[in-house]
């Protein structure tokens, strides 16, 4: 379905991807947060948003956590308040090819790898501006509902059950603190990141919010600019380089286009001055991306000529 719109041949095409993907039966849903362990792996939705404002849909448009997905936008909104220099300067840019959750550090300069593992997204988190972690998440959660163009909501269950299960990421935040990586509190950190994981979102929120990176900050829907156009830029590179975690490089071959995913079964695609294409489904694969989610990504990005690297439409 399109948003005011008849049906057309972009509706049919979504449909059609959407019935080949959701037919798939593999991947296993996360489990390790007991809130997750409750999604219904049947799931499957699908959101495209042009930089028109149109939204068309497919699917099952029910709400999950945003987790990792979040990752790009806190980390523009903290470019946005600190400037590129001061964040590159503890956050760097380079892939690591290590899992999402491991204590990785640079051993030279003590900083996270890069924005879209834990590690970067902590130390993110701590840059934001308010005196204290609620003035901070109070910008973050006005940040990321002004990119999906609606107020954001936070999910009390998955955030007591995260509160409850983050040993792996006090870990990652004691070591940045040791390292000197961390800006604030290093529990004010943690909070933060935590509650931004815990956002409710849906496949066509993910869209809208894809679409204002691909229209340089300015959100299609409500037209509001959120960030300045030239952070878009570096928030897009971290993405396409790893933002699919340890099978970043193989989305890029496949996909050609920056992408993010989260544990919850959430996938972000960006075609910058094209689309943004979202979508959900929980049950992941090794690495956690959803194994849904990747296949739609591509044969959109395919059908439509999406593609960084792509001349014409396949």
């Amino acid at each position: 379905m399109t948003d005011g719109a008849p049906a057309g041949p972009i509706e049919e095409l979504l449909h059609e991807i959407w019935q080949e993907v959701a037919a798939l039966d593999s991947g296993e849903v996360a489990t390790y947060i007991p809130e997750l362990a409750k999604a219904d792996p049947a799931t499957c939705g699908i959101g495209l948003a042009t930089l028109d404002g149109r939204v068309y849909t497919a699917g099952d448009l029910v709400p999950f956590t945003i987790q990792s997905v979040s990752k790009p936008y806190v980390y523009a909104l903290a470019l946005a308040d600190r400037g590129q220099d001061a964040v590159l300067a503890k956050v760097g840019a380079e892939p690591t090819g290590d899992p999402f959750n491991s204590i990785s550090l640079d051993e030279h300069t003590g900083r996270a790898f890069n924005p879209m593992v834990n590690a970067g997204a902590i130390a993110t988190c701590s840059r934001l501006p308010g005196d204290g972690v609620e003035e901070q998440w109070t910008r973050l959660r006005a940040g990321l509902s002004a990119f999906a163009g609606r107020e954001l909501a936070l999910d009390g269950a998955l955030y007591d059950s995260v509160s409850a299960t983050n040993f792996r990421n006090r870990e990652i935040t004691a070591a940045l603190a040791r390292q000197g990586a961390l800006a604030g509190d290093p529990d004010d950190a943690l909070e933060l990141y935590t509650r931004q994981s815990s956002l409710l979102v849906c496949a066509r929120d993910l869209a809208v919010m894809g679409a204002t990176l691909a229209d340089g900050g300015v959100n299609p829907v409500t037209r509001e600019r959120v960030v300045d156009a030239g952070l878009c830029q570096p928030v897009l590179a971290v993405m396409a380089t790893s933002g699919m975690y340890e099978r970043s490089g193989d989305w890029l071959y496949d996909v050609g286009l920056p992408g993010k995913s989260g544990i919850g079964g959430g996938v972000l695609t960006v075609s910058p001055g094209k689309a943004g294409l979202g979508t959900f489904s929980p049950p992941l694969d090794g690495a956690g991306n959803s194994v849904r989610g990747v296949l739609a990504a591509t044969l959109l990005a395919r059908a439509l000529g999406l593609g960084l690297f792509t001349s014409r439409p396949a």
